[in-house]
C-alpha cells in the first residue's frame, strides 16, 4: 500500500511508483472523483480543446449567442420567486 501525509495547506505527494505506472509527469492535472467514501485520482489527459469536432454540428454555430442563452437561462434560476 502506498500512503501520504497531507500537509499543511492541504497538499499530498504522489508517490513515486503511483507516479510512474500513470506516467504522471509534473503540471499534469488530476481529478478527485468521490465515489462514497472513498475518493479516486483521475488523470485529465484531454482538456475541452482536444474535442473540438467531436460533435457533428448540420450548420455554423454562434457561440455568443450561446453564452448569452446560458447566462440568461442561469440569472432566470437563480432570481427569487416572484421577479
Amino acid at each position: 500500500m502506498n500512503v501520504s501525509k497531507v500537509g499543511r495547506r492541504g497538499q499530498i505527494a504522489i508517490p513515486r511508483l503511483i507516479r510512474q505506472e500513470l506516467n504522471l509527469q509534473e503540471g499534469d492535472r488530476l481529478a478527485f472523483v468521490r465515489r462514497g467514501d472513498e475518493v479516486v485520482l483521475q488523470p485529465l489527459r484531454k482538456n475541452l480543446s482536444d474535442f473540438r469536432g467531436s460533435v457533428p454540428v448540420s450548420e455554423p454555430q454562434d457561440f455568443d449567442a450561446i453564452r448569452q442563452e446560458v447566462l440568461d437561462r442561469r440569472a432566470y434560476r437563480s432570481a427569487p420567486d416572484g421577479d
